[in-house]
């Protein structure tokens, strides 16, 4: 028991490190579109991300797949710069079920570049254990309920400022986005020059 929880908890502090926040940009992102009335597809954004994750965590800790960490540096950043534009371009939407399978898609392709991220220091942890199965799903469960810390913050956020300061979506998106945008390009310029 005590190895589920180093592993849960390794989850939930990748997640909730503010020192590594790119993932909590991206969970920002993904989620400043929706309300709780959409609780259910913020769950699916959520695990399937997740999923993606861990699907590329397996795959590196396997040897499956190895990648250049300046390149997948450059994709996590450039997957927060995405996600944000595309909230931009969007926000005066209401969302469909075309624009949400593609966010379902998006999702789980982007977890699959953020996991990459996480793999070097996952093998790094997991050296030491026989089966590398059982720390991949302990740490999966911690990284989705850290998120869902994360998405029900945001989800709260949006609540009181378009419910209760009666900020409209489309401005509480625009906001939202833009300031992620401030923060994210410079990582993404200085990540590109890296490569």
């Amino acid at each position: 028991m005590s190895e589920f929880w180093l592993y849960f908890k390794l989850g939930l502090e990748h997640v909730l490190d503010w020192q590594a926040y790119d993932h909590i940009l991206f969970l920002i992102v993904l989620v400043a579109c929706h309300t709780f009335h959409g609780a259910k597809r913020v769950i699916w954004l959520v695990t399937l991300f997740t999923l993606g994750h861990t699907l590329s965590l397996f795959l590196s800790v396997y040897g499956i797949v190895s990648v250049n960490t300046k390149w997948v540096e450059f994709l996590i950043a450039a997957s927060i710069f995405i996600t944000a534009v595309f909230n931009i371009v969007t926000a005066k939407k209401m969302e469909n079920k075309k624009d949400i399978t593609l966010l379902y898609v998006t999702s789980l392709f982007f977890g699959v570049i953020h996991g990459l991220g996480f793999s070097t220091y996952f093998k790094v942890i997991s050296a030491g254990t026989e089966s590398k199965f059982l720390p991949l799903l302990e740490f999966a469960l911690g990284i989705e309920a850290a998120q869902l810390i994360v998405v029900i913050i945001v989800l709260i956020l949006a609540f009181i400022f378009q419910g209760l300061f009666g900020v409209s979506r489309r401005d509480w998106i625009l906001v939202v986005s833009s300031i992620v945008i401030g923060v994210i390009l410079p990582i993404l310029i200085e990540n590109y020059l890296a490569l």
